[in-house]
C-alpha cells in the first residue's frame, strides 16, 4: 500500500448545472465514452483511496444509479439543500462517520465536472501534501490568462500559500499572479474535520464555502501549501455545452497522442475520435473520419477508415476495414469489409473473409475465407468457409413473430439474386442457381434451382404498347437484317 494511500477522495457532484440548458445532470454529460464525473471517478481510483464518496444532489436518484454501475464500490452521500462546497463535503465526511468509518489520513476533495484531471497530478498533489507535512494543500494552476480566477498568494520565503484572492478582490499585483486554484485540495482529515464544525455562513450567498477552511487552519497555525499541474487545462471544469466540446477535443487529443506515441499511425488526428476504452495494438492505421467507440480494439497492423464507425467492435491483425459502420463485431485477422458495410451485433467475420460493398450483417457467423461481395443481407445465419455469397442476396429471417436460422455450409457457391428463407441449410459443396428463393434443405453438392421456367411472349409489346418509344425500337430491330 502506498504511504500516501488517501483515506478518502471526496468529489463534489450536486450542482444542477443550469447553464448546460439540458435535461441531463451535467456530471452525465459524457466525452470520450465516459460521463464527467465517471472520468472523476476513474482518476480518484488511480490513488487508491480507501474510501471514494460522491456528493450527489441535484437529480441525485440518477446520477446515484450512474455510479452504482460504473463503480459499485462507492460511497454516495446527499446533499438535499446546496449551501455550499463546505457543506457538501462535510456531507460526505459525515456520511462516512455514519456508516462507522474513522478517517486518518489524507482527505482529497475534487470537483465532479472536471473530466480532464489525471490520476498523476492527483497522486502529485497527495505526495506533496504528505512531503511539505501541510495541514491543507491546494492543486494549483499557472494559466496563460488568470482573469476570474482565484490566485494563489504564497510567502515569498518558505513558498506556503498565505491567502487564495478572488479576482474581484485583488490588487494590481495580485492580479498579475499566474497561479490559480483549481477547486481541489489535499486535506489532513481530523484538521479538516474540526476545521469544517468551525465554517461560518455570514457571506453574500448564505452558504458554507470550503475554501474557509484553508484561513481556519492557517490562523490555527497550521501550513497551506500548493501543488502545480503540470498542464493547467487539466483543471478545467464544464459549466456549458462550449466547454464540453471544448474538454472532448483536449481528451481526444491526449488520447490519440498516447496512441501515436505507442505506435499507432493516425492520419488525421483532427478528424478522428476515440473514447477512453478503446485499445490499440502497434503499427494499426486510422484514417481520417473514423469514430473508434467503446470496447473497440485495433490488432496489429489493421487499418480502418477513412469515414468509418466501430463501436465494441474487435478488428484483427491485417484486417482492413473502409467506410463501414460496425456495432458489436469481430473481424477476423486479414478480412476485408467495406466500403458501405454495417456490421451488427453478433456479427464474426472469420480470417481473410469478406463482407464486402453494401453488406450488411447481424447476428451471422462467417467462416474462414468466406465472402459475401455485395449488395447482400446476411442475418442470423451460419456460414463455412470458403464459400461465395451472390450478389444480392437477402437472408430471410423474419416471419413476422419470430427470427429463425439459416446454415451454409464450407465451399458452397450461392447464385446471385437468391432468398434463404429460414430456417433452411445448405450442405458442403452445394450450389444454388440464380435467381432461387431456397426453401427447403439443399443436400450437400447438390445444385438447387427455384424459380419459374423463363417464358418469352412474342409480340407483346407492339400489341400491349403500340407507338410506344420501346415498339419502334423493336419494330427497327425486327426489320434490321441479320449480320453475317
Amino acid at each position: 500500500m502506498s504511504a500516501n494511500r488517501p483515506a478518502a477522495v471526496v468529489v463534489l457532484a450536486a450542482g444542477e448545472g443550469t447553464r448546460m440548458k439540458s435535461a441531463t445532470p451535467k456530471v452525465l454529460h459524457a466525452i470520450c465514452g465516459r460521463s464527467l464525473v465517471g472520468h472523476v471517478a476513474a482518476a480518484s481510483r488511480e490513488l487508491d483511496p480507501e474510501h471514494l464518496v460522491v456528493v450527489v444532489g441535484h437529480a441525485r436518484e440518477e446520477v446515484s444509479a450512474h455510479l452504482a454501475e460504473i463503480d459499485p464500490a462507492v460511497h454516495t452521500a446527499v446533499q438535499h439543500e446546496q449551501n455550499g462546497t463546505g457543506h457538501a463535503v462535510r456531507i460526505g465526511l459525515e456520511t462516512l462517520s455514519d456508516g462507522g468509518v474513522a478517517l486518518d489520513g489524507t482527505v482529497v476533495v475534487v470537483c465532479g465536472d472536471t473530466p480532464l484531471l489525471t490520476g498523476a497530478t492527483l497522486r502529485q498533489l497527495a505526495e506533496t501534501h504528505a512531503a511539505d507535512r501541510n495541514a491543507v494543500t491546494v492543486l494549483s494552476a499557472e494559466v496563460p490568462d488568470s482573469t476570474g480566477y482565484g490566485r494563489i498568494v504564497r510567502d515569498g520565503a518558505s513558498g506556503a500559500v498565505t491567502a487564495i484572492v478572488e479576482h474581484k478582490d485583488a490588487t494590481e499585483a495580485q492580479r498579475a499572479i499566474k497561479e490559480i486554484n483549481s477547486g481541489v485540495f489535499a486535506f489532513d482529515a481530523q484538521l479538516l474535520t474540526d476545521a469544517l464544525g468551525k465554517v461560518r455562513t455570514d457571506n453574500s450567498q448564505g452558504e458554507e464555502y470550503l475554501t474557509d477552511v484553508l484561513g481556519i487552519l492557517r490562523e490555527a497555525g497550521h501550513r497551506v501549501g500548493a501543488s502545480v499541474a503540470g498542464d493547467h487545462r487539466e483543471i478545467l471544469g464544464i459549466n456549458n455545452r462550449v466547454q464540453l466540446a471544448e474538454a472532448r477535443r483536449l481528451l481526444n487529443e491526449r488520447l490519440l497522442r498516447e496512441a501515436m506515441l505507442a505506435g499507432v499511425t493516425v492520419v488525421d488526428p483532427a478528424t478522428t475520435w476515440v473514447d477512453v476504452s478503446v485499445e490499440f495494438e502497434p503499427d494499426a492505421l486510422v484514417h481520417p473520419g473514423t469514430q473508434l467507440l467503446g470496447s473497440t480494439r485495433l490488432a496489429a497492423g489493421c487499418e480502418v477508415g477513412p469515414n468509418s464507425r466501430l463501436k465494441d467492435t474487435s478488428v484483427g491483425a491485417g484486417a482492413v476495414v473502409t467506410n463501414t459502420v460496425s456495432d458489436g463485431a469481430v473481424i477476423g485477422a486479414g478480412a476485408s469489409v467495406g466500403p458501405y458495410a454495417y456490421l451488427r451485433p453478433g456479427t464474426r467475420l472469420g480470417v481473410k473473409s469478406k463482407a464486402g460493398t453494401y453488406v450488411e450483417m447481424k447476428n451471422a457467423v462467417i467462416g474462414e475465407g468466406t465472402k459475401v461481395p455485395h449488395l447482400s443481407y446476411v442475418g442470423d445465419a451460419t456460414i463455412g468457409e470458403f464459400t461465395n455469397i451472390g450478389a444480392a442476396s437477402v437472408f430471410v429471417n423474419y416471419d413476422g413473430q419470430a427470427k429463425h436460422h439459416t446454415t451454409v455450409g464450407a465451399h458452397c457457391r450461392t447464385g446471385s439474386d437468391n432468398m434463404f428463407v429460414a430456417p433452411v441449410t445448405i450442405g458442403d459443396g452445394a450450389y444454388t442457381a440464380a435467381g432461387s428463393v431456397i426453401t427447403k434443405d439443399v443436400p450437400p453438392g447438390s445444385l438447387a434451382v427455384a424459380r419459374g421456367q423463363q417464358r418469352n411472349i412474342e409480340g407483346w409489346v407492339a400489341r400491349k404498347r403500340p407507338g410506344s418509344a420501346a415498339a419502334q425500337a423493336a419494330s427497327v430491330a425486327r426489320s434490321e437484317p441479320e449480320s453475317e
